[in-house]
């Protein structure tokens, strides 16, 4: 797929990218003439990570006619505050946006106040793990580190995806997560309670997650060739028995999932990281 909306034969659908007049990006996001966003001189980082920004779910948890992933939050529609963070970054080659196939030949014109060279749009499939498949396989080829990301967490921090990259580069997966802190009780059918689960080494997984190129695209081979989804891409990961390794996240890369979220969201927009 191209960002000028080829025909994909793979998946049957047309990609968009949109491209609009290059004063619609915004100049943080622009490149100078050394490929560096925001006109920046020096030591440039290679950009060499690729971005799956999964944006393809039907919002249904939140009601309404709007999509989640595009409903105002902090200032501007929730994904593009995923897009904009990551395009911020000069070691950033391409950003995929896996949308609703419904929004893939027209997206919403917001999304394209962005660096349309380093934008593509990519068609989502039934399950989450699908999706990231179908941004995998639009990377180009320069990208040796990719990041998979959803777009229901539109907070997320440069020190979070320093991190997470970092640990990448040493050929291995990395999730941004938090310690639980609550007391965890297993219960039965009926609510009653089993046990108390030993919370010292649980933590919950937030994204970005990072992986090396060769080996997510193989454990996302594996997955498709035994018809296997899951709910993150380290899961795929670590079923190859390939390492996987937790990094810090951040309360402010909170999932948004339900109406109620988004006023908690709007708080931790506020508070500084």
């Amino acid at each position: 797929m191209s960002a000028t909306g080829e025909h994909d034969d793979h998946h049957g659908e047309t990609r968009a990218a949109g491209h609009l007049p290059r004063d619609a990006t915004p100049p943080e996001l622009r490149r100078d003439e050394q490929g560096t966003p925001g006109g920046t001189t020096g030591d440039a980082a290679v950009p060499d990570v690729g971005v799956v920004i999964v944006a393809a779910g039907s919002g249904s948890r939140v009601g309404g006619g709007e999509l989640k992933q595009f409903r105002w939050v902090g200032g501007k529609p929730m994904l593009l505050h995923s897009v904009q963070t990551f395009q911020r970054r000069p070691d950033v080659a391409m950003v995929v946006c896996v949308l609703p196939k419904a929004f893939v030949g027209d997206p919403p014109p917001w999304l394209f106040q962005s660096d349309t060279d380093r934008l593509l749009i990519s068609v989502g499939g039934r399950e989450r793990t699908e999706s990231v498949a179908n941004g995998l396989e639009d990377l180009p080829d320069e990208v040796s580190i990719v990041l998979v990301h959803d777009a229901a967490r539109p907070f997320v921090s440069d020190a979070m995806i320093d991190r997470v990259i970092a640990e990448a580069r040493c050929g291995r997966g990395a999730v941004a997560a938090l310690p639980v802190v609550d007391t965890l009780k297993e219960v039965d059918e009926s609510g009653l309670v089993v046990r108390t689960v030993e919370r010292s080494r649980l933590w919950r997984a937030q994204t970005p997650q990072g992986f090396p190129r060769d080996l997510i695209e193989r454990a996302h081979a594996q997955a498709r060739a035994e018809h296997l989804t899951a709910t993150d891409d380290a899961a795929l990961f670590e079923r190859l028995g390939l390492p996987v390794v937790i990094v810090r996240g951040s309360e402010r890369a909170m999932k948004i999932t339900d109406e109620a979220d988004f006023a908690r969201a709007e708080a931790l927009f506020a508070v500084p990281e």
